[in-house]
């Protein structure tokens, strides 16, 4: 497990980038934290770190959101209005988990039973005016990324915290 303490959405961006360039291949990850911690801050740097340039805002309503970054499928679920786990198959979501895909779920407690386990949780919560992050692997894939994210200095725009 690694534990961040960032401040400010720069600093979450700037992590969100870094994790980009090490959740090759077919990903879960799941992102938790209470409403305004920033899921959708991070997804946004992750997304930049694949090379979007446009805005990015979380599909609450749409509750799927594709992206194609340089030929690689991204899929940002907002689970927050589910109104029940199953409903995740009418959204074909074991389409995209069969993908060679990077799959970004908020509020994944909302398909619990539904969802597998995924690569990497990230947990978001209040810090001051800063966020503690928590992020935990539940596969090779997903300790392979937290080992190489531990080995990487941190940017300008990453914490000044050492994983």
């Amino acid at each position: 497990m690694i534990r961040l303490l960032l401040e400010g959405e720069a600093r979450q961006e700037g992590l969100g980038r870094r994790l980009a360039v090490l959740l090759g291949g077919r990903v879960l990850v799941f992102l938790e934290g209470d409403l305004g911690t920033g899921k959708t801050t991070l997804v946004r740097g992750i997304l930049q770190g694949l090379g979007h340039t446009g805005a990015v805002k979380s599909p609450t309503y749409t509750l799927i959101e594709p992206y194609e970054l340089a030929g690689r499928s991204v899929y940002h679920l907002d689970l927050y209005r589910l109104g029940d786990p199953e409903e995740l198959d009418y959204l074909g979501l074991r389409d995209l988990l069969a993908e060679d895909a990077l799959v970004l779920v908020e509020w994944p407690e909302r398909g619990a039973g539904a969802l597998p386990p995924p690569d990497l949780r990230v947990r978001i919560a209040y810090a001051g005016e800063g966020r503690r992050l928590e992020l935990d692997a539940g596969t090779a894939r997903g300790e392979a990324a937290l080992a190489a994210l531990a080995a990487s200095p941190p940017g300008p725009t990453d914490s000044s915290a050492r994983p």
